[in-house]
């Protein structure tokens, strides 16, 4: 096992899942985890499990909703607050909605949180994590469905207001992964020569919450359960995540996109660098960083 005592990550929607799978192995190899939650109660129990499967007391609850920006901002000034290093931030938490809906900020909620709040979460840390220096790395869950969007993104139309919202959000929701994407690889290239890494994966299909709790309605509960035998279980779909948040394998490897812990290709949209770049820019002045 990785020994990773001393360092820390904080991971975003780790109260279930492979967030919680992957905060329960960093955990593990010693690593202080802060899991990123909107529900105290549910980061409560998820605290409280992680504990008591690793037998250690190195994991705490920050109080975090990516579908609001002042939330965000409150949260990585407490962070910053603390004036401790930190190693390893896995953007996790993600997903799926059957309607259309806005956040708090008025953006559409699948790309303001699957995106827009992981670009600002990220924005708000750099500092911190340039500070700790080699070896601190930035790990963000998008997933194979960024090749639905088969035409890129619509950047006269990020917020689904003049598209069609149907086939389950399917159409919203590979965006916001193909951004996730292309946000990396721009990351990367922006934090060249600072010693931190960024990297992207896929998870595979795994039988979590995701699409479960409400936010794909009455049909997310039932395809859910229905597809949930052919899945991953939610340990096994985080080991991508472990894997290139606390790996020697992957030290120094930046920009790249990971399925089953291995580098594999992405869309000819995700290798667009004049749209990663103008995809930076335009969220850069949506959330106002």
């Amino acid at each position: 096992m990785t020994d990773r005592a001393g360092r820390t990550a904080i991971i975003t929607g780790a109260n279930s899942g492979i967030g919680l799978e992957t905060a329960v192995a960093l955990a593990r190899q010693g690593t202080h985890v802060v899991i990123a939650v909107r529900n105290a109660a549910r980061g409560a129990a998820a605290v409280a499990d992680i504990a008591a499967r690793t037998g250690t007391d190195t994991v705490e609850q920050m109080p975090l909703d990516l579908a609001s920006i002042a939330s965000i901002r409150s949260f990585a000034a407490a962070w910053l607050e603390r004036d401790e290093p930190l190693h390893v931030l896995v953007n996790n938490a993600g997903l799926l909605m059957r309607a259309r809906t806005t956040t708090a900020d008025g953006f559409e909620t699948t790309f303001g949180v699957n995106h827009l709040g992981h670009f600002l979460l990220t924005g708000l840390l750099r500092d911190a994590l340039v500070a700790t220096g080699e070896g601190a790395r930035v790990v963000t869950v998008s997933s194979g469905a960024h090749r639905g969007a088969r035409h890129g993104l619509d950047f006269d139309d990020l917020m689904w207001e003049r598209r069609r919202y149907s086939g389950f959000g399917m159409g919203a929701y590979c965006a916001s992964k193909l951004a996730n994407v292309m946000f990396t690889r721009a990351l990367a290239r922006r934090l060249e020569g600072t010693g931190v890494t960024a990297n992207a994966l896929h998870p595979g299909f795994v039988g979590s919450n995701f699409a479960r709790e409400g936010d794909g309605g009455r049909l997310g509960d039932v395809g859910m359960r229905l597809l949930r035998p052919f899945a991953l279980s939610p340990a096994k779909g985080a080991l991508t995540s472990i894997h290139l948040a606390s790996s020697p394998l992957v030290a120094g490897v930046s920009g790249e996109y990971f399925v089953k812990c291995a580098v594999a290709d992405v869309t000819k949209w995700a290798r667009d660098d004049a749209a990663c770049d103008r995809l930076w820019d335009v969220s850069r002045d949506l959330v106002g960083l």
